[in-house]
């Protein structure tokens, strides 16, 4: 996928260039007279500006009369014209790009860095006892072979397009991540690059990125039934945009968003979202279940017990919020249960020619968080694991309509089941990791390099075979966590649904996240044969 994208954006770039010379081509006498003219334009207002007040009246009468007796001469019109066109063309000869209209040469300084960067990569491209006469890359040779195209912006270079030698191996992974950890280093630190490899034509594109935004709260987005929005990203790999609010502005803006589907057509049913500590997975599945919630129905299983979901407990919609071993037992059996029995009635509505029932084309979504914790604790007290009770609904959810959505870190990566790793096509990781890490959760390393300072909900998302994209995830944290910003947090109270009983007389109980024996669990009977809860 990124060598033909690569491939493409050179096409297109060559395309465009062959077009906008043949334009310049023909239109180069007016652009010509028209930069001259700007010119004395700027030159007459410049002297008018400077020139006493007392001196104006005087020279616009004598610049008249000149006029006048130029006009009264036989021929003198028309010598008025050529003269006027003449200077015209010869204030407006060179452009400000270079004499030859072209791109403006590089200046001494911006020729210092260029030849410091080829340097730089002369071990890594340079081929020991190459024939070659010339060869592209060595420790005497110059930089203006290798480098096709450079842009600089505030004194560094913010692209790169260089060509490098058929021998380096660009097909291993650890070769290419060598040379861009190079490349950012030398071009620049404290910025996030895109890096897109074509194989076939030996190339090399560098490109500055601007950073992905990071005020945006959580919030009712425009999609359609069965979408929903990881985060958002850059406009490189994602054409289509939603309006969003940015915490401090009135006015929406268009933002490229990651868009996940799910339903009975859709290839990535599930999700898998591993990350580091405060990387945010929590984070992204709170803001899975609010939109969850205005389609469906949510059950959550906080295998951390941290109490990081409580605000979702005992609310319309919410099936159960469960953060003991047992609970999240009980509410995991009833979920397989009833995945098999929205496959019947799926099944016998359909050979009766009738619709499928409402409450099973009613989304149901399963959220676990950590749930390599309840495996260690189920193990230790010989209970049955309960990654294998998500076995049904991961293999079976697409039919029945049951979306699973498994965050985890990458402490406990390795407690992660076979089901779980085999029916979650759609991947996120969050956090400052290497990667090499990432390839080995998306399956294929990111084009881009980790951001210098990685803030919560950055990362990276892939949908099934689709590419890696750069992710950052709405700010969506707990209610209750006092660290949080009250603007993001107030977001998220708005967003919730409406408690399924008021608040009795008294004060209701302080929430325990430190695990002491207090639970938000809603515990959920099982429900009878046939019927859903």
């Amino acid at each position: 996928m990124g060598r033909w994208a690569m491939r493409s954006r050179w096409n297109a770039r060559k395309a465009v260039r062959a077009g906008t010379d043949s334009a310049l081509d023909v239109l180069h006498p007016l652009l010509v007279l028209g930069r001259g003219a700007h010119r004395l334009a700027g030159w007459g207002l410049a002297w008018w500006t400077r020139t006493p007040r007392e001196r104006r009246g005087p020279t616009l009468f004598a610049v008249a009369a000149c006029g006048v007796l130029l006009w009264l001469l036989p021929y003198g019109p028309m010598l008025m014209g050529l003269g006027l066109l003449g200077t015209t063309a010869w204030y407006g000869r060179q452009s400000a790009a270079g004499p030859d209209g072209s791109r403006a040469a590089p200046t001494a300084v911006e020729r210092a860095r260029l030849q410091a960067l080829y340097e730089a990569l002369v071990p890594y491209f340079a081929l020991e006892g190459d024939p070659h006469p010339e060869p592209l890359y060595a420790y005497d040779g110059g930089w203006e072979r290798a480098f096709e195209e450079f842009v600089f912006r505030d004194g560094r270079i913010s692209g790169l397009l260089l060509r490098y030698p058929p021998s380096f191996r660009d097909g291993e992974l650890a070769a290419r991540l060598r040379v861009e950890r190079l490349l950012a280093a030398k071009t620049g630190r404290g910025r996030e690059y895109r890096f897109c490899w074509d194989e076939e034509c030996n190339l090399l594109e560098m490109t500055a990125l601007e950073p992905l935004p990071t005020r945006i709260h959580a919030q009712p987005f425009v999609t359609a039934p069965g979408e929903t929005v990881l985060g958002f990203t850059d406009g490189c790999e994602i054409h289509r945009t939603v309006p969003v609010h940015f915490l401090g502005e009135p006015a929406p803006r268009d933002v490229p968003p990651v868009m996940w589907r799910t339903g009975p057509r859709s290839t990535e049913q599930h999700l898998l979202a591993v990350g580091t500590p405060g990387s945010g997975t929590s984070s992204l599945l709170r803001s899975l279940a609010l939109q969850a919630l205005g389609r469906g129905e949510v059950l959550i299983v906080d295998g951390d017990g941290g109490g990081e979901f409580a605000s979702f407990a005992a609310r319309h919609g919410v099936l159960g919020v469960e953060t003991t071993l047992p609970g999240a037992l009980t509410a995991l059996e009833w979920a397989a249960r009833e995945t098999e029995r929205r496959l019947l009635s799926a099944g016998r509505a359909r050979q009766r020619g009738e619709n499928v029932p409402e409450d099973v084309r009613r989304p149901l979504w399963v959220l676990v968080d950590r749930p390599a914790a309840l495996t260690h604790l189920a193990r230790t007290e010989g209970r049955t694991d309960p990654q294998e009770l998500l076995r049904m609904p991961l293999r079976h959810g697409r039919a029945a309509g049951v979306t699973v959505a498994v965050a985890e870190q990458f402490e406990g990566a390795e407690e992660l089941g076979d089901a779980v790793l085999t029916f979650t096509r759609a991947r996120v990781v969050l956090g400052a990791v290497s990667p090499e890490q990432v390839g080995g959760v998306l399956g294929e390393a990111p084009q881009t390099g980790p951001p210098p300072g990685v803030p919560p909900g950055r990362g990276f998302a892939r949908l099934g075979h689709g590419p890696v994209l750069r992710l950052q995830v709405p700010a969506t944290p707990d209610p209750q966590d006092e660290t949080a910003g009250e603007a993001e947090r107030n977001a998220v109270r708005e967003l919730l649904p409406e408690p399924v009983r008021g608040p009795g007389p008294g004060p209701a109980p302080a929430q325990d996240r430190g695990g002491s024996g207090q639970s938000a669990d809603v515990q959920l009977p099982a429900p009878p044969a046939g019927r859903a809860t």
